[in-house]
């Protein structure tokens, strides 16, 4: 036997990767298992995005490598979109990196900033990512809570009573996932606030600020907030571009670099097909959040229904492509319960606890299913 490397002692296989073989397995057994667990969008980009991909083939340099920056036209498409859904200005030649989708952002910030023995400030619940990429690096995660009592943000009387020193990084995620609190200008200025007083990098997570959201904001509208914060950004709901991997980080041109560095060592650029169809998707109207937002709120109505037969409470007023809705009191193991459902109803739903410990007594239902199979799954119960 090779002996594996250490860092791989700190991580277990994504849940999602190992939970999902086995809802598969159900399926080729001849289960029908309606999957409501994972927030992989199952709705189609635009026409206009697909006709871009497709005529983009024929392009001279379509098949070549590309720059590790992504072509100029994409960084420019990636400001103006800032521009003009947060007004924040962004200089695309040195503010804007496009990423193979911003869960490779997470890693490449961490190889970029954490030194082993660094501690990493990371929400719970949150996104089961920021932990395990922080320890395969070799850095500390510390838990800071998001409770429901304080609209599943962070006190910051309770941070400051941590101990910082050790503190080079911050996770936030507004609109969060899972629990869909939204977030404000106001919270994003008492994080800048704190980051600059402790000298932490400060990263925002933004991936579901368009859906189910009537008001995007963004964590670089504060003043200041580009000497201490890094935004990821991502194609994936927004656009239903989930398998496409296109993302992008903004901050300013020496955190950007930093970033830079990691990533043009571990990738040779972003297919050209790709990066024209997120030219065409940065240039979407209204009318397009309108529409999708339309098709989530349907779903969502049903799912509100799913929930009251489950005996669950939620909140009405979250944004994002997921319910989080918590369990009666009567049921105490919300993995278990999980598991009764997927056996002995066909339905995958995912449990609270794998975000953290504060989502212990919560579940969380995915938007990406169709109305159909939510009315199937309700007329299981």
């Amino acid at each position: 036997m090779i002996a594996i490397a250490n860092r791989l002692n700190t991580v277990e296989e994504y849940y999602f990767s190992s939970k999902l073989r086995e809802v598969r397995e159900l399926i080729a057994a001849g289960k029908p298992i309606i999957n409501m667990g994972i927030g992989s969008p199952d709705l189609k980009p635009s026409q206009a995005v697909i006709k871009a991909i497709q005529n983009a083939m024929h392009d001279e340099n379509a098949h070549q490598y590309q720059s590790y920056q992504g072509l100029p036209e994409l960084r420019k498409a990636m400001a103006d979109f800032y521009i003009n859904q947060f007004s924040v200005s962004l200089n695309p030649n040195f503010e804007i990196l496009p990423l193979m989708g911003s869960k490779e952002g997470i890693m490449h910030i961490s190889l970029a900033f954490l030194n082993e023995g660094d501690a990493v400030l990371v929400p719970n619940p949150g996104y089961p990512t920021y932990t395990s990429v922080t320890n395969l690096v070799g850095a500390q995660p510390i838990f800071y809570d998001l409770t429901e009592n304080n609209n599943w943000e962070p006190d910051f009387e309770a941070l400051e009573s941590l101990d910082l020193s050790k503190v080079k990084l911050m996770w936030v995620n507004y609109p969060h996932m899972p629990t869909g609190a939204t977030g404000s200008l106001q919270l994003f200025e008492k994080l800048v606030t704190f980051a600059e007083k402790h000298r932490i990098l400060l990263v925002n997570d933004n991936p579901y600020s368009f859906v189910l959201n009537d008001n995007p904001i963004s964590i670089l509208q504060i003043p200041n907030a580009k000497n201490v914060v890094l935004e990821l950004n991502s194609l994936s709901k927004t656009f239903n571009m989930s398998g496409w991997r296109v993302g992008m980080v903004s901050g300013n041109s020496d955190l950007i670099n930093a970033v830079l560095k990691v990533k043009s060592n571990m990738d040779s650029g972003m297919f050209y097909g790709i990066q024209k169809g997120a030219i065409e998707a940065f240039k979407s109207d209204k009318s397009w959040f309108i529409a999708q937002n339309e098709i989530y709120k349907k779903r969502r109505d049903l799912v509100f229904q799913l929930a009251d037969k489950l005996e669950c409470t939620y909140d009405k007023n979250t944004a994002g492509m997921f319910v989080w809705a918590k369990l009666p009191e009567s049921i105490t193991d919300a993995e278990a319960f999980v598991d009764k459902l997927l056996y002995e109803k066909d339905l995958f739903i995912t449990p609270g606890t794998i975000f953290g410990s504060n989502g212990a007594g919560y579940i969380r239902f995915s938007l990406c299913i169709s109305e159909e199979n939510i009315l199937k799954a309700l007329e299981r119960f």
